[in-house]
This record gives C-alpha cells, structure tokens and sequence, in this order.
C-alpha cells in the first residue's frame, strides 16, 4: 500500500488565547507541525501535550517556521512581541482585529524587515473553528501569492475568503460586517425594552423577531444595487418620505412604554435631513451619503 508522505506546511502561531488555542488544536489534528509562543507559558502545556512544539521566546519561534502566525491582543502587541524577531523571508499572516488604517502601516512594517505579508479578519468565535458546518470564515487581503500558497493550510481552522490586494480590506470587511451585527443587536435591543414592562414571554417575541430580521436581510442587495447605479429611487417600494411620517409612532411608543429612544433616535435624525434636502421619493440608501465624511 502506498503511503501519503507528503508533508503538512509547519505552522508558527503567536499567541494562545481562546482564538489562539482553537487555531492551534485545528493545525495539530491536521497533522501539521506547529510551534507556539504566548507570553504566558502556562497557556501552552496542553497544546504541548497534543504535540506543539513550545518555544522559549517570540523570536525563538518565528525562526521555527516559514508561515507565522500573529493571533495576539492588538496591534501594539505585534509590534512588542516581534521587536527582536527576525522576519526576513517569512511568510506572515496577521490575525489580530484592527483597523484598516493599522493593517496597510503593518504590512509596511513587515515589508520593510523583508516579510511578506497577509492580513485577517475572523469572522467566527473560537467554538466556531474547526468545525465547517458552523459556517466561519476568515477575510483575508494583502499578498494575492502568498495567500495563493497558504490557503489550503488557512482553510484548515475556517474558510477562507480573499477580498483584495490591499492590506485593509480585510479589516474593512470585518469592521463592517460586526458594525451590521451591531446596529442589528441595537434594534433587538429596543424591541426586547419595548415589552420588557408587559405581560409578553420575551421569548415568544425571539421567533417572530429572528424570522422578521432574516425576511429583511435581503434588501441589502438592493440597497448595494443602488449605491452602484446612482439611482436611489430604483425599486422602492416605501419611500423615504412615507418612512419619516412613521417615525413619531415609533418615538411615541418608546415614550409610552418607558424605553429610551436612544438607539433609534440618531437613525431617524439623519432620516429626516435626508428628507429635507429632497430625498423623499428615494429608499433608505441616501442615508449613507450622510455618514460618509
């Protein structure tokens, strides 16, 4: 019988927080040599005991590996924990939340220590690595070739979805989409307060409001359709002016039932400068340019 006996990419990761660790038992049941570092050694007996192999400094371990792995607290961090570290031909791929701004001076800094560079956004939370039917992924921008290479071994712990050449576009899609969840957790956030005082199970309100924001979910493609094309009155079918004139039921309401109107309130403002400056006929779209500096 024929033996397998091509070899796993070996794999540097820095940093062995609850992200870290996930990342790292997933490279190790794939069978792919792995060195590991995290300022608390502690945080690596385990890892050791399935097979990582544990090094005594940052630098120690990036010197293990052609593919490192950066999962640490922030970027400052990076800059702290890779300071007597040699990068020269190191193939390196930042994991850490940042901004876009951070990720393009970062894959400079690397570029400049004669790295070449990758940049990640997870979309996932550590329960969700190593198991694809969760559905996380990772946005990666920078070094087309270098994620070309890797991606088989990036596609072990989440799927892997490359956005751009740029370095901040992975951070650009990661911010934007958790800034989505945000505004998403804010609304249910004011409906929950809205019948916190009354004699409803909240829980019978969760289903009908899940299944009311997943019926709404799709009118982001027509709002990204008409963003492209310039025209926002393209396939309204409640306009802005007659989404205004709703408005004060909504604030009324909060006022009734004792809830802030805190969360909607700003919303609502720019929907009313929108108005005033001549939108009515327009969908919500014309929002954005308001946001836009």
């Amino acid at each position: 019988m024929a033996q397998n006996t091509v070899e796993k990419t070996a794999v540097t990761l820095l940093g062995l927080g609850a992200m870290g660790t996930a990342l790292a038992r997933t490279w190790l049941a794939a069978g792919h040599p792995l060195t590991v570092w995290n300022r608390t050694p502690a945080r690596a007996e385990a890892l050791a005991a399935e097979g990582a192999r544990v090094a005594g400094s940052a630098a120690e371990a990036v010197a293990a590996s052609g593919l490192v792995v950066v999962c640490l607290l922030d970027d400052a961090s990076v800059g702290e924990v890779l300071v007597g570290a040699d990068l020269a031909g190191k193939d390196l791929v930042n994991l850490i939340t940042s901004t876009p701004a951070q990720a393009r001076a970062r894959a400079e800094w690397a570029r400049e220590r004669g790295a070449r560079y990758v940049d990640g956004g997870i979309m996932a939370v550590p329960p969700m690595i190593g198991v694809p039917e969760a559905g996380g992924y990772v946005f990666y921008s920078g070094s087309r070739d270098l994620f070309e290479r890797h991606r088989e071994t990036l596609g072990v712990p989440a799927g892997t979805t490359y956005v751009g050449a740029d370095p901040g576009f992975a951070a650009l899609h990661d911010v934007a989409l958790l800034s989505a969840m945000y505004g998403m957790f804010a609304g249910a956030a004011h409906a929950f307060a809205l019948i916190r005082k009354e004699d409803i199970d909240p829980a019978s309100l969760a289903p009908l409001l899940a299944d009311w924001l997943v019926a709404m979910a799709p009118s982001v493609h027509q709002t990204a359709d008409q963003l492209r094309s310039g025209d926002y009155t393209k396939g309204v079918v409640s306009n802005l002016a007659m989404q205004v004139a709703g408005t004060p039921t909504f604030l009324t309401t909060a006022e009734e039932q004792g809830v802030s109107p805190e969360l909607l309130g700003p919303y609502f403002a720019l929907m009313q400068r929108r108005l005033a400056e001549g939108g009515g006929e327009e969908d919500l779209t014309g929002v954005i340019d308001l946001l836009v500096r």
